[in-house]
């Protein structure tokens, strides 16, 4: 029977809440499919920062390299500045890890309402790829002239052609791969930004000679955000830089319904290292503690590391009994309007394995 490594890092807020239960929601799957996991918990986190001056060890990295993924909660406090919990746990492992290639899913579910009128389900349907670890948060610039009237700050988008052509070779694989639409739009700036989204328009067109049978059109991230909003139904994949894929993702979110639905993978296509597995709502403080926290996206990211691991059948039984009860409507968490708990969401997640 196969056993899986993964290095789970809870983190802050609800990200503790909703690891705990999609775990369960993992255990008891792996039992319907026969294989089981071996998690390793690291306590590491803004509670970790207060403690040790840092968000995690200095060997940290060196840790997760041990596991086949990472399962990841969410990052941040409000007493503590943003820039120091990413850089100081997120994007390192984004980095460090080469994990390139950052999948979102937006699909509006059937039993979800969508904020836009007129939107059926699966009207919107898309996979957002978003270049993971270069471009506009490279963290290359400075200060200069710190904490006086003059202060300076600089900084530095990095665009190289290896990082573009990577991305969008895999965004025009998963085009390929879904068998839907068969359509990618890249989304870009080069009409402000006259060096590195020439560089990935430049990219783009290349590599799109090699995929014929894929449609291709490329907007501006102004074009694109307002197009989300008022015909999201058009997009199939959509791929863009750091800063860019992060931004129509919360985008992509709220239109389908929640955040917290939004599912992600920070993913090594070589596999090389540990891809890292994560929903995208945050770390959601005003609620934290509460038990109402929404675990179906921490659940639908489990499902994405299953699929990321060979096990397709038992990622689909999760999927459908997630989808299931977002059907039904009867067991959901606040922010779909519901009234049940974080615990007994995953429990009914449980209870309906198999039966979607």
């Amino acid at each position: 029977m196969p056993e899986h490594k993964v290095a789970v890092i809870r983190g802050d807020g609800i990200g503790i809440e909703v690891i705990e239960e999609a775990i369960r929601v993992l255990e008891a799957v792996a039992e319907q499919y026969d294989f089981s996991w071996n998690f390793t918990e690291y306590p590491w986190g803004t509670e970790y920062y207060f403690e040790h001056g840092a968000m995690m060890p200095s060997d940290g990295l060196d840790l997760m390299a041990q596991h086949e993924t990472v399962f990841l909660g969410a990052v941040g406090h409000p007493d503590v500045q943003d820039h120091i919990t990413l850089s100081g746990l997120l994007l390192p492992i984004r980095r460090s890890f080469d994990q390139y290639v950052n999948e979102r899913p937006s699909v509006l579910y059937p039993g979800i309402t969508s904020p836009l009128s007129g939107k059926k389900p699966y009207d919107i349907d898309m996979m957002c790829i978003r270049e993971n670890t270069e471009g506009e948060y490279a963290d290359v610039g400075g200060f200069l002239y710190q904490g006086t009237s003059d202060e300076i700050a600089v900084q530095s988008g990095v665009f190289t052609r290896k990082g573009c052509e990577r991305v969008i070779t895999y965004a025009f694989e998963t085009a390929r791969s879904r068998n839907k639409k068969k359509h990618l739009t890249s989304v870009t700036k080069s009409n402000a930004l006259g060096y590195g989204m020439v560089l990935w328009d430049r990219t783009f067109e290349s590599v799109a000679k090699n995929y014929p049978d894929i449609e291709t059109k490329s907007l501006l991230i102004d074009a694109a955000c307002m197009d989300f909003v008022r015909r999201p139904e058009v997009f199939d994949v959509v791929v863009g830089s750091n800063l860019f894929g992060d931004i129509l993702t919360d985008i992509g979110a709220i239109i389908t319904g929640s955040m917290g639905l939004a599912a992600s993978a920070n993913i090594d296509p070589e596999r090389r290292f540990p891809s890292m597995f994560e929903p995208v709502h945050g770390t959601a403080p005003d609620i934290a503690g509460k038990g109402i926290a929404n675990p179906m996206a921490a659940v639908l990211s489990a499902a994405m590391m299953l699929r990321h691991l060979g096990h397709d059948d038992a990622a689909e039984t999760i999927d459908k009994a997630v989808f299931f009860l977002l059907e039904q409507g009867e067991v959901t968490t606040p922010d779909l309007g519901g009234s049940s708990s974080t615990s007994q969401v995953s429990d009914a997640i449980i209870n309906a394995l198999g039966k979607g």
